[in-house]
């Protein structure tokens, strides 16, 4: 099994945490956008290339390996169970991912087309926002974002905290969400691919 990408990017890294929990053996091959192009049409990482099949997107990809040994503990069997897990993957792909870019884009990667001042409030004020949202799910289940157990949208969820909290800005106090970030700081996929200094 081939992962192509790097091993600081905020994606490549859901992948990664995810084999870590399945405990599954993979090579992991930083590769040039062209060779990424000719795999997946966004040129994008990660991609996943595994017994000759190729798929692209991180959020698919965790599912897929999740899926293909039968780890119903991160991603559920039953319809309803695994709906709760994917909505909140969904959410961090569109509405989370949405609403930080501005501001990332603007206070870590320095881009020159992102120094509007209105626009990186505005996109830190969301930001915030959807974290407190965030902050409430887990409140409500006491521990991991779909409820009793760990599943995937607490990996993908995670990195998107990381990401949070390693940008340069204000944030709230977020107490359930500093409690379940001490949970998982407890796992290997964590402490190797979650939180490995680069936002």
């Amino acid at each position: 099994m081939i992962i192509l990408g790097k091993s600081t990017s905020i994606n490549v890294r859901k992948v990664l945490w995810t084999c870590v929990e399945i405990g599954l053996q993979y090579q992991l091959e930083p590769s040039s956008g062209t060779d990424v192009q000719q795999r997946n049409p966004n040129a994008m990482v990660p991609v996943l290339i595994d017994d000759g099949h190729v798929l692209w997107e991180s959020n698919t990809i965790c599912r897929y390996l999740a899926g293909k040994h039968g780890r119903h503990d991160l991603l559920p069997a039953a319809p309803m169970a695994r709906a709760q897990v994917e909505k909140w993957m969904d959410w961090q792909a569109t509405e989370l991912n949405s609403a930080w870019r501005y501001a990332f884009l603007a206070l870590v990667r320095r881009s020159e087309t992102h120094a509007d001042p209105a626009a990186v409030n505005a996109s830190i004020q969301q930001w915030n926002r959807l974290m407190a949202l965030l902050d409430a799910q887990l409140a409500q289940t006491g521990a991991w974002v779909a409820g009793d157990i760990f599943t995937l949208a607490d990996i993908v969820l995670g990195l998107s905290f990381n990401r949070w909290t390693s940008t340069p800005m204000a944030r709230p106090q977020l107490p359930s969400l500093a409690a379940w970030a001490a949970r998982l700081g407890e796992r290997a996929g964590w402490l190797q691919h979650g939180a490995n200094g680069t936002p």
